[in-house]
């Protein structure tokens, strides 16, 4: 029985091998499938689709940027999470030179939701209240069905 160890490859280029003879693995879902998308991506994706649903209505929702941050800013040293709550989006008014923002807080909101239809339903309450609020309106004229999901 021959238990010699065969050369290794050492010229450039991809390894077609791995150290068991198999061929290198692919992704575990093909990029276009839901699976793919990481925790981040998909919930920029519940932002997005709420965007659209309220854009259909509110036209100038297209002069509003749309963010989805990890956390907010922690407050200053006068001030401590524990005064007030944590807070799930925010809104930033236009000034020159600069688009009205509207910020979502993606781990805050994860944690307070249990499943992704819930989840769906409060990123979608949340953006509906921002954009109240920086449009001066109140929720249920920005989107009539306001606080039925």
């Amino acid at each position: 029985m021959d238990n010699r160890v065969p050369p290794r490859a050492t010229g450039p280029g991809p390894r077609r091998r791995d150290r068991h003879g198999r061929g290198m693995r692919g992704p575990i879902a093909p990029p276009q499938v839901p699976l793919a998308a990481s925790r981040a991506e998909a919930f920029a994706d519940l932002v997005q689709d709420s965007v659209d649903r309220l854009e259909r209505r509110w036209p100038q929702l297209t002069e509003i940027d749309f963010l989805v941050l990890e956390v907010p800013r922690p407050p200053g040293p006068e001030q401590s999470w524990s005064d007030e709550p944590v807070p799930l989006g925010d809104t930033f008014p236009a000034r020159e030179g600069r688009r009205a923002r509207v910020v979502v807080y993606r781990r805050p909101v994860e944690i307070r939701s249990k499943g992704r239809d819930e989840r769906a339903a409060l990123v979608h309450e949340i953006v509906v209240e921002q954009v109240a609020d920086l449009l001066g309106l109140t929720p249920e004229t920005v989107d009539p069905r306001y606080g039925e999901e």
